[in-house]
């Protein structure tokens, strides 16, 4: 009889995925996606700021520098668009993952930024096989948007779906491809060849040569070269050595180029199911979801938003909770508390936790109202319909329930959930039944050290 032996490789995973490793000397770690559970905005780089530190990896698995987040560690300030947050500490290793496509000029000023304000970012590493993003693709994006007029899609011009749309048509540049002179020409004049005609015959714009991008992209490979990295392979060596990831995710979930409000999305997968993809960590490394949601809600750009207020308690949320882009500056549009939209991403990205931010822009407010339902055409849907006609504003009625607020009392300083005025404490535990997922971390201000841990230390 002949026995199969299993490699030291296989034991390994085996202990891992039996949530022991017996390799590593500490205790098992859990990795968590963290994800925005709206239409993004929500305030994901607070709380990975604020959370990041209990980790050994930061990775971003998606998208690029159209996102935007304000970090704040000590007495420092930094709006961050590509690199996570987690290069502010200096024990992790933040990672932009394969998920991602990169402007490089936009990294290396970043990078920059990063260590003229004493952060460096030696260990930084840069997936081998993430997008580059174009300058032809910065192009076709802004035309693009131009030429639909009324309805545009509300991008923000940064070549994000272009670049997508090229790593899927399979004709894309990767990192790794900057490495070597002669392979990023022969890609960029195949490239070049349909681009040009696009650019010129189309949209009336200039053609770029390979000399001209070679100039531009070859000195920011040599400040990128050190940086990257096979990083699947890394990843998943940390893995079996007990090591814990955060996936920090951009955007929100109604954004989701498959499970948003199509076509005013983005390009890539934000929600929990693009962690895995985006980084080449399997799911079952996964371990907790920790969705990112506002006390109230807000958009930006096009689309549908079934709790819009376009009255003066919309420009109040927006007044108070400097409703503004970080990316692109522009104004959100402000709403209600969307719980039909909440369990939807719940659903989709099985939310384990959630984290409420802004809970102390709604003191501004005497009552506070929460959407429990959609009602379209004489029919009520307790569900976020696929039918996106449904949600538009012509054709919805959101159903509310009012709850009493607590106009006046300043939260700020509130530390515990206890300390929280009872109307808010109402108010939480309302959002926490009617979602279904416990609000582990909640923010009652901007600063780090304004946010109530609610269970998330001990879980």
């Amino acid at each position: 009889m002949r026995y199969r032996v299993k490699s030291n490789f296989v034991q390994a995973l085996d202990l891992r995925f039996a949530g022991i490793n017996k390799t590593s000397k500490g205790p098992y770690m859990p990795s968590t996606v963290l994800l925005g559970a709206q239409w993004g905005d929500e305030g994901k780089g607070k709380i990975t700021d604020l959370i990041s530190s209990d980790y050994d990896y930061v990775v971003r698995y998606q998208g690029g520098n159209n996102a935007g987040h304000t970090v704040i560690h000590g007495d420092t300030k930094l709006a961050l668009h590509l690199i996570p947050s987690g290069v502010m500490y200096d024990h992790i290793t933040p990672v932009i993952g394969n998920g991602c496509v990169i402007d490089p000029k936009v990294l290396v000023e970043e990078m920059k930024m990063l260590e003229d304000s004493g952060f460096p970012c030696d260990r930084l590493r840069i997936s081998c096989d993430a997008h580059i993003i174009m300058p032809y693709h910065i192009d076709l994006d802004g035309a693009s948007e131009r030429h639909l007029g009324k309805h545009k899609i509300g991008t923000t011009n940064r070549g994000i779906g272009p670049a997508y749309e090229d790593k899927f048509a399979r004709n894309g540049i990767r990192v790794q491809d900057l490495l070597d002179e002669k392979i990023f020409r022969e890609k960029l004049e195949a490239a070049l060849a349909i681009k040009n005609q696009v650019l010129t015959k189309i949209y009336n714009l200039k053609p770029y040569t390979v000399d001209q991008i070679c100039e531009m992209y070859l000195p920011y490979a040599e400040v990128m070269r050190k940086h990257m990295a096979e990083t699947t392979q890394m990843l998943n060596a940390a893995l079996r050595e007990n090591k814990n990831i955060l996936f920090e995710g951009a955007q929100g979930t109604m954004l989701d180029i498959d499970h948003g409000t199509y076509p005013f999305v983005t390009s890539s997968s934000c929600c929990a199911g693009g962690a895995p993809t985006g980084s080449g960590v399997g799911p079952k490394a996964i371990d907790k979801v920790l969705g990112i949601a506002k006390a109230y809600i807000t958009r930006v750009g096009s689309g549908p938003f079934p709790t819009e207020l376009h009255d003066e308690t919309g420009e109040l949320l927006c007044k108070v909770g400097g409703e503004y882009g970080v990316t692109t500056g522009r104004k959100r549009r402000c709403g209600w508390f969307d719980a039909v939209q909440a369990r939807y991403a719940v659903e989709v990205n099985s939310m384990t936790d959630m984290a409420l931010t802004k809970l102390d822009v709604l003191s501004y407010v005497p009552t506070i109202k929460v959407c429990v339902g959609y009602e379209a055409d004489g029919v009520r849907y307790d569900y976020f319909p696929m039918q996106h006609s449904v949600i538009y504003p012509k054709n919805v009625t959101p159903i509310y329930e009012e709850l009493p607020g607590w106009e006046g009392i300043d939260i700020s300083d509130c530390k515990k959930f206890e300390d929280l005025p009872a109307n808010a404490q109402r108010y939480v535990t309302y959002l926490e039944e009617v979602t279904g997922v416990h609000a582990s971390l909640i923010a009652v201000g901007p600063d780090r050290n304004q946010t109530i841990f609610n269970g998330w230390e001990s879980r």
